[in-house]
């Protein structure tokens, strides 16, 4: 009894001493789930997928986790990663369709294929040493060809474009990386509840990739290694941002008026599910719809019915009596206090507690007239395009083009009352595109100008053959009644190994994107002070500042290429008049003419037989003449003929060796 009792008491102790530790860890680590939806103006959807894991400092709270991913965890304590971000990128972001004055397009438009920087905490000389393990680690963790950026041709040491505090970063790109389910496979199982629950669970893979735009992006801070300040841990976030063209739901796209309608849609019609709970793991679980400032704009000019003053009572359910409805009363709605533009963007939000797997959430989202608008542009639209002719030189041009917006204009004057515009360009060119910074010309409104007068500080990295890419990085300031800007840079066209061209190098070599970054003008959304927007960590992300960021096209260089059927005739012709040479001698050599001659002989005999000698006899002693023996076969003479042309045949390989070798 006395035992039974020992037992009893130790279970009790050792589950409340057990809920006690999970309440303590369910404190220290954090894991959130949000989705933002948002109609664009080309009836297109843009679905962006938010994941963010906190974990406390490993010196206070030991290095065991149970939601933080260990592979991560492992890389930042094996090569003492400060920073990261890494991105798989399919398509190219829209900036005048979809927008490039916003924190989402901001931080989540990339480039196409692979992008990744880190910082180091580690001494000046070992940075290249951790580069290059980090990028082995990382492509075996994502199944992609990222250790292609060990080589020093692949990667660059930014200054300021990234992190102007930070000296040890390094910057690479694979833009031809083609981006596969390979890749976002392991990007979930870094997830606490992978795709099995939660928002994770609507990531349908053909409904994720036959979007316009897939970008999946993993952005890493950690401050463990920093002994000065206090350690916050390490806070690793997940983004999966994707344009879809949703399926209409409903009859009918056009309206009387002959306007083409929105197109309607649903998370089943743009995911092909719906969603069944929160992952359990999750201290926040919501999905957003927002609506951009633009579009608010015109649905409240194009109202005829309600009043300024009864904006909040119609945007506090969904807008049935507008020019929309949503199936599902939000849980509250987010207004943005001020911004540049006439009205606010708003934001529903609807939470997933409530919901299972027999109460699914099917958000729809359906229009009820034709509703038109643009979204928010960057201070200048960024292009780059080539110039010049031929297989020789060319050069480099790099557009900035005013949208014509005087809000900017406003937050960029200096001490002094005028107003300039800070505008820093990144750009990075393989070794074999040979640029000559010095021929570095910038027009404003079509005149050249003088450097000195619009460049502030500029760094530049020449390229060397085979050991490391070409680096430039400019910070300009450009007034801001300015319309055109264009600056050019000439360049010439090297020569390939012929073992270092791909195998499509008929097709061209491509220059990455170039970005272009506006440090002074910073975008985020101004919402409300309130302790529950706090605790969301999107709507903490979108009310940081970032400076906006756009990024170019990939340019398609022609280089010389050699004719590579050239090599395959001449390796063709030359084996085989080495056959007929070697077959021909060996054949000569190897013969014995006697023997054949006597093997002739002794099967002329044996087919013959005893008949044909006694016909012959028979024949002789009626013609009176004795009897003569069997006549040489002709392979005497026939060998002669050979050995005749065997010498021919050795001759002129000799002589081709002679006059081609």
């Amino acid at each position: 009894m006395f035992r039974l009792r020992s037992i009893l008491v130790f279970l009790v102790l050792f589950k409340s001493f057990g809920s006690i530790i999970g309440e303590e860890e369910e404190k220290i680590e954090e894991f959130s789930e949000a989705l933002l939806l948002r109609p664009l103006p080309d009836r297109k959807v843009l679905a962006h997928f938010h994941f963010e894991s906190k974990v406390p400092p490993t010196a206070t709270h030991g290095s065991h986790h149970h939601l933080f991913p260990k592979s991560i965890y492992q890389l930042v304590h094996k090569y003492r990663v400060q920073e990261m971000e890494l991105s798989f990128t399919q398509g190219r972001w829209n900036y005048g369709r979809w927008g490039g004055y916003d924190p989402i397009s901001s931080r989540n438009a990339k480039p196409p294929g692979v992008e990744l920087w880190a910082t180091f905490d580690v001494p000046q000389h070992q940075v290249d040493a951790c580069w290059r393990n980090l990028t082995h680690a990382l492509s075996g963790l994502f199944c992609a060809s990222i250790n292609f950026l060990e080589s020093s041709t692949a990667y660059s040491a930014p200054k300021w474009s990234f992190k102007s505090f930070a000296a040890n970063i390094r910057y690479g790109t694979l833009h031809r990386e083609a981006v596969c389910t390979e890749n976002l496979t392991p990007w979930l199982k870094l997830l606490p509840c992978r795709d099995k629950a939660g928002l994770s669970a609507l990531m349908d893979r053909p409904s994720i990739y036959r979007g316009f735009y897939h970008s999946q992006r993993l952005h890493l801070v950690s401050n463990e290694f920093d002994l000065t300040a206090a350690s916050s841990g390490m806070v690793l976030e997940q983004t999966l941002t994707v344009v879809l063209q949703p399926v209409t739901l409903g009859s009918g796209m056009v309206s009387s008026l002959g306007l083409i309608q929105q197109p309607s849609w649903s998370l089943s019609s743009l995911f092909g599910r719906e969603v069944s709970g929160r992952c359990v793991l999750s201290n926040a679980s919501n999905i957003y719809v927002q609506l951009e400032p633009n579009l608010v704009s015109e649905l409240m000019t194009t109202s005829e019915t309600q009043q300024q003053s009864d904006v909040e009572n119609l945007m506090s359910q969904a807008w049935s009596d507008m020019s929309f409805e949503m199936s599902d009363s939000p849980v509250r709605l987010i207004e943005e206090v001020y911004g540049f533009q006439k009205e606010s963007s708003l934001l529903y939000e609807f939470s997933l507690a409530n919901y299972s797997d027999s109460r699914p959430f099917n958000l729809e989202f359906r229009w009820k007239r034709p509703v038109t608008w643009s979204s928010q542009l960057a201070p200048l639209q960024a292009s780059r395009f080539l110039m010049g002719s031929g297989n020789e030189r060319g050069a480099i041009a790099i557009s900035l083009k005013s949208v014509g917006r005087s809000g900017y204009a406003e937050s960029s004057v200096n001490q002094e009352g005028r107003c300039s515009l800070r505008v820093d360009v990144f750009q990075v060119v393989p070794w074999y595109v040979k640029v000559y910074y010095h021929t570095l010309k910038v027009f404003l409104d079509e005149r050249l100008h003088n450097l000195a007068d619009v460049i502030e500080r500029i760094n530049v990295s020449p390229s060397e053959d085979k050991v490391s890419p070409g680096l430039m990085e400019i910070a300009l300031r450009l007034p801001c009644d300015v319309q055109l800007v264009i600056l050019t840079l000439e360049f010439d066209k090297g020569f390939l190994h012929i073992d270092e061209y791909p195998p499509d190098a008929n097709q061209g070599f491509d220059i990455p994107s170039a970005l272009v970054r506006f440090p002074e003008i910073k975008t985020k959304i101004h919402l409300f002070e309130d302790k529950c927007v706090c605790k969301s960590p999107i709507l903490s992300k979108l009310q940081e500042e970032s400076p906006v960021l756009w990024y170019t096209e990939v340019l398609l260089v022609p280089l010389t290429t050699p004719d590579f059927s050239m090599p395959y005739n001449v390796i063709t012709i030359t084996c085989t008049v080495f056959a007929l040479y070697f077959g021909s001698l060996l054949n000569a050599l190897r013969r014995r003419i006697e023997e054949e001659e006597r093997l002739l002989k002794s099967k002329d005999t044996n087919a013959s037989g005893l008949i044909g000698m006694l016909l012959s006899k028979l024949s002789a002693k009626l013609r009176g003449k004795a009897l003569e023996p069997p006549s040489l076969p002709l392979s005497s003479k026939v060998s002669y003929r050979l050995i005749l042309r065997v010498i021919l045949v050795a001759g002129i390989a000799a002589a081709w060796q002679y006059f081609f070798g």
